[in-house]
């Protein structure tokens, strides 16, 4: 992991658990099935944040630990020059099992952020993640692409749990496949 994410992510993530700027309850998806929530997930679309500041064709990959953990490692390649990598690499749990969809993930342990699954279509193709702050938002899919009504239908869910969603980033996916 490159020194600059390392330090984002150390002084980003404590930032997750005391910050709330919307008082509102945001709810989460009742059910989450971890061995079909694992795998490579695209990032479509985000909030601005410093961890992930000129980077594309980003990813997220999922994958179930025989401790119960998930293993969580974030990719995206530089936009200036694709050629460089960037790579976090951590680790999530659920600390309620009564409440799956509210996740806690460390990159710099023993720090944790929240990670709080709010939308997830019933075939695991894509996911709106965000954090109670309302501060971090992702659309995330299982294709590069995501066709425009699903989209659309999480960006409008995602502002009527109190998102900014104008301040949404789409990301590029430009990248050739390697």
């Amino acid at each position: 992991m490159s020194n600059k994410i390392l330090l984002y992510m150390l002084l980003i993530l404590p930032l997750f658990q005391f910050c709330s700027t919307n008082k509102q309850t945001l709810n989460v998806v009742d059910e989450v099935d971890l061995e079909k929530y694992t795998g490579t997930w695209y990032e479509i679309a985000r909030l601005p944040n410093r961890f992930e500041e000129g980077l594309k064709c980003i990813t997220a990959t999922y994958q179930l630990r025989s401790d119960g953990k998930i293993s969580v490692i974030n990719r995206g390649h530089n936009i200036e020059n694709p050629e460089i990598t960037e790579k976090a690499e951590g680790w999530a749990k659920i600390p309620n099992k009564q409440e799956p969809g509210k996740l806690k993930v460390t990159f710099f342990w023993p720090f944790f952020g929240k990670y709080w699954i709010l939308e997830l279509d019933e075939d695991y193709q894509h996911v709106l993640v965000g954090s109670p702050s309302r501060k971090y938002l992702w659309i995330l899919s299982r294709d590069k692409e995501m066709n425009r009504p699903d989209y659309d239908d999480l960006v409008n869910k995602a502002k009527g749990k109190g998102f900014d969603i104008s301040k949404l980033i789409k990301t590029k996916h430009d990248c050739d496949p390697k």
